[in-house]
């Protein structure tokens, strides 16, 4: 509607929306014209275009998994396999599953994941591959990984070590974390962000994470 068509009823509506709308402008620091965009057609006019934000593509999935240091003890060339379990070997059986997803929540197929940590009694091994392992994950961007909880060594809490590459992309070095665990509050590399979902199953406990690249 131009200037030159005002309407009695458009005139109306005019009267009765300025000057709530005046006041939301004043106390929010936007134009009113602004603000009148918002709000809608006139009686009898054509919708305003409005600029909304895009709506999130999925929810509280699309922050990026942060980066951590590698630490010492990485050892490349690691076997494939899903399973760390070796006869004989002392801990607590853990279950450790996910998702690689990219920012817009889709799932990430083939991607490399990549796991090492200590035993039972906080050691590495640096000879071999005990406890260590890599998989790719399936069409769903799912992993699954069989282990031990990793123990404990001074200066750090329990974690594992992960590293997680898309095909043909960057790779991901990160660490995984423990909930309730009384060292997270002393170790300096530790990050809540970086925490599994945890749960106790007849079978020992099963931790989830999904894992987030820019992608």
């Amino acid at each position: 509607m131009s200037q030159k068509q005002w309407t009695r009823r458009s005139f109306v509506w005019r009267a009765l929306i300025i000057p709530p709308a005046a006041l939301l402008a004043a106390c929010s620091g936007r134009s009113l014209n602004d603000v009148l965009s918002g709000l809608g057609p006139e009686p009898g006019g054509t919708a305003v275009v409005q600029n909304l934000p895009p709506t999130p593509a999925c929810d509280d999935g699309d922050d990026l998994t942060p980066a951590q240091t590698e630490g010492p003890y990485y050892t490349p060339n690691t076997p494939l396999r899903t399973s760390l379990l070796e006869p004989s070997m002392q801990g607590t059986r853990l279950l450790v599953s996910g998702q690689v997803l990219s920012t817009a929540c889709m799932p990430v197929a083939q991607a490399l994941v990549d796991f090492w940590h200590c035993d039972d009694a906080g050691v590495y091994d640096n000879v071999g591959y005990r406890l260590r392992g890599h998989q790719f994950t399936d069409d769903q961007g799912r992993y699954q990984l069989e282990t031990i909880m990793p123990g404990v060594y001074p200066g750090r809490t329990r974690h594992i070590h992960v590293k997680v590459q898309a095909p043909n992309q960057p790779v991901l070095t990160t660490q995984l974390y423990f909930p309730n665990e009384p060292q997270n509050a002393r170790d300096g590399i530790y990050n809540p962000d970086l925490e599994m979902t945890v749960q106790n199953t007849g079978n020992g406990p099963a931790g989830t994470f999904d894992f987030v690249l820019n992608i």
